[in-house]
C-alpha cells in the first residue's frame, strides 16, 4: 500500500502591508479623530452646558492614553538614568563622553533657537492672528528660575506628591498623585552615582534595577501599540474643545512653527550627519521608527525605549554609551520644546499683544533655551518651557492660553524633532570618538518598525548587544 502524496498546504494569506503598518494605522487614526472631533463639534453640548456623549468619550479615550504614558514615566526614568550611570563603568573616557554629549546637546539647542528667533521675526505670526476669537488665560503651571532651582531639591523618595480637594456641598475628598520629573531626575542620578560608587555590594540592586527597566519597558511597549487608538482621542478632543474658528485663526503660527521643525530636522541635522561623514539616508532610515512614534505618543520619555533601540541598533552607537546618552537626552535634549517653540511662541505672544522686545529679550530666549531645556523633563506638553521664557522676558503668562487650541497639533512636531536630535548626538559623538559601529550604521534597514511582536524583544537591556547583529540583506523579506 503506498501513501497518497500529501496535498500542498495552502497559503497563508498576509493582510497588505498598508494593513498592518504603523505608520498608516496612525495616519488613519489622525483622519478619523478629525472627523469624529468635527461630528462632536457640529453636536454640540447638552442642555446643561456639558459635553456630549462623542466629546466625552474623545476626551476620555484622549486623556487616558496620556495618563497611561505618565505612569510609566516615574519607574522609566529612574529605573533607566540609574542602569545609564552605572553602565558608564564599562565604558572607557565616560567622563570625556559625558562632557562632549552635553557640548552637543547645547550646540544644537542653539542652533534650533536662533532659527525659530529668525523665523518669529521674519514672518511675524502673531500679527496675524485673529483677536477675536483668540482668548487669553492662565497657565495650569508655571515656570520660574527660582521653582526651577527650588524644585531640583526633592521633597521625599521620587518627588512623589498628592493634592486634594473637598467638595462641601458634597461631602467628598478627592486626591490625586502627582511627581515632579526634576526631582525625579536629581534623585536617579544621585542613586546611580552611589551605586557605582559602592561597587560590587551594589550588583544585586543593579541587577534589579536592569530587570525592573526591561519589565517597565515591556509594559510601555504595550501602550505604544495603542498610540493609534490614543490619538483619535487626543486629535478628536482638541477640535472639539476648541473648534476650527479658533484652529483656523492660529493657522499661520501652526506653519512657522513646523517650517521652523522642518529646517531643523531636514537640513540642520542632515548638516551635521553629514559634516561628520555620515549618510544622511541611513541616519533618517534608522531613526524614522522612534521620529514616527514620538510625533503620536507626543512624549520623549515615552519614545524612550525604542529611541534607545534605534540608536543602539541602527545607527551603531555602543550600547554602554548609548545607555547613558539617550535617557539623559529624553529628560534634557529638547530642540522641538525648548528650543523652537518657546522662540516662536514667546514672539508670537509678543506680537499679539502688541509689546515690541529688546535685543536683550532675544538673547534671553536663548538662555533660557540652552540652559533651561530641562524643566521640560520629557512629559508631553511644553507648557513649563512656555512660562519659564515668558517669565524671564517679562511677558504676560495668560498668552499661554492663545495657543491651546493648537498645542496638540504642535505637540507632534515638537516631540519629533525632540526624539530626532535625542538619537543624533549619541551617533555625532560616538563618531567623533572613533567608537562608532560604521558596518551596523551602513547597514541595509528592513525598512518597517513595527511588522512583528517579536521586536519588542529587542527593547529589552539584556539583548544581543549590537555589534553582533548581522546586518540584514537589501531583499530581506519578515
Amino acid at each position: 500500500m503506498t501513501a497518497s502524496p500529501a496535498s500542498p498546504a495552502t497559503p497563508t494569506r498576509r493582510l497588505p502591508r498598508w494593513v498592518t503598518s504603523f505608520g498608516w494605522q496612525i495616519l488613519a487614526a489622525l483622519v478619523l479623530g478629525l472627523i469624529l472631533g468635527g461630528v462632536a463639534m457640529s453636536l454640540g453640548a447638552d442642555a446643561e452646558g456639558n459635553p456630549n456623549g462623542l466629546h466625552a468619550t474623545l476626551a476620555t479615550i484622549g486623556g487616558s492614553y496620556v495618563s497611561l504614558l505618565r505612569a510609566a514615566v516615574v519607574p522609566l526614568i529612574f529605573t533607566a538614568i540609574v542602569s545609564s550611570i552605572v553602565g558608564l563603568r564599562k565604558v572607557t573616557n565616560a567622563a570625556r563622553l559625558a562632557g562632549q554629549t552635553l557640548i552637543w546637546f547645547a550646540i544644537t539647542a542653539l542652533i534650533a533657537v536662533t532659527i525659530g528667533i529668525v523665523l518669529g521675526v521674519v514672518l511675524r505670526p502673531g500679527a496675524s492672528a485673529s483677536q477675536s476669537e483668540l482668548t487669553t488665560g492662565d497657565p495650569y503651571t508655571v515656570g520660574t528660575w527660582w521653582n526651577f532651582l527650588t524644585g531640583l531639591v526633592p521633597s521625599n523618595f521620587l518627588g512623589l506628591t498628592v493634592g486634594g480637594s473637598i467638595d462641601v456641598e458634597a461631602g467628598t475628598l478627592s486626591a490625586s498623585p502627582s511627581f515632579n520629573v526634576l526631582q525625579v531626575i536629581v534623585i536617579s542620578v544621585a542613586v546611580g552615582i552611589a551605586a557605582l560608587k559602592i561597587g560590587e555590594k551594589a550588583e544585586p540592586f543593579i541587577r534589579l534595577t536592569e530587570s525592573a527597566l526591561a519589565i517597565i519597558q515591556k509594559v510601555l511597549w504595550w501602550i505604544i501599540r495603542i498610540a493609534p487608538l490614543g490619538t483619535i482621542g487626543l486629535i478628536g478632543n482638541a477640535v472639539a474643545e476648541y473648534g476650527w474658528s479658533k484652529m483656523g485663526s492660529l493657522t499661520w503660527f501652526v506653519v512657522v512653527l513646523y517650517l521652523g521643525l522642518a529646517l531643523v530636522l531636514f537640513v540642520v541635522y542632515p548638516i551635521l550627519v553629514r559634516a561628520h561623514g555620515l549618510s544622511v539616508k541611513q541616519y533618517f532610515s534608522g531613526v524614522w521608527p522612534a521620529v514616527q512614534l514620538g510625533f503620536v505618543s507626543r512624549s520623549s520619555i515615552g519614545t524612550l525605549p525604542l529611541t534607545q533601540r534605534v540608536t543602539e541598533r541602527n545607527l551603531g552607537v555602543p550600547r554602554g554609551y548609548a545607555s547613558f546618552a539617550v535617557p539623559l537626552g529624553a529628560t534634557t535634549k529638547m530642540d522641538g520644546c525648548a528650543a523652537i517653540y518657546p522662540a516662536v511662541a514667546a514672539i508670537f505672544i509678543a506680537q499679539f499683544f502688541g509689546i515690541e522686545l529688546t535685543l536683550v529679550q532675544y538673547l534671553l530666549i536663548v538662555l533660557v533655551s540652552v540652559v533651561g531645556s530641562a524643566a521640560t523633563a520629557g512629559t508631553t506638553g511644553a507648557t513649563v518651557m512656555l512660562t519659564l521664557t515668558l517669565s524671564t522676558l517679562g511677558l504676560p503668562l495668560e498668552g499661554v492660553g492663545l495657543l491651546l487650541a493648537v498645542d496638540p497639533i504642535i505637540d507632534m512636531g515638537r516631540t519629533a524633532v525632540n526624539v530626532a536630535g535625542q538619537a543624533l548626538v549619541p551617533a555625532i559623538v560616538a563618531k567623533r570618538e572613533g567608537i562608532l559601529d560604521q558596518d551596523l550604521y551602513d547597514a541595509p534597514r528592513r525598512g518597517q518598525a513595527f511588522d512583528n511582536e517579536d521586536v519588542d524583544a529587542e527593547l529589552s537591556p539584556t539583548a544581543e548587544p549590537a555589534s553582533s547583529i548581522e546586518p540584514v540583506p537589501a531583499d530581506a523579506t519578515r
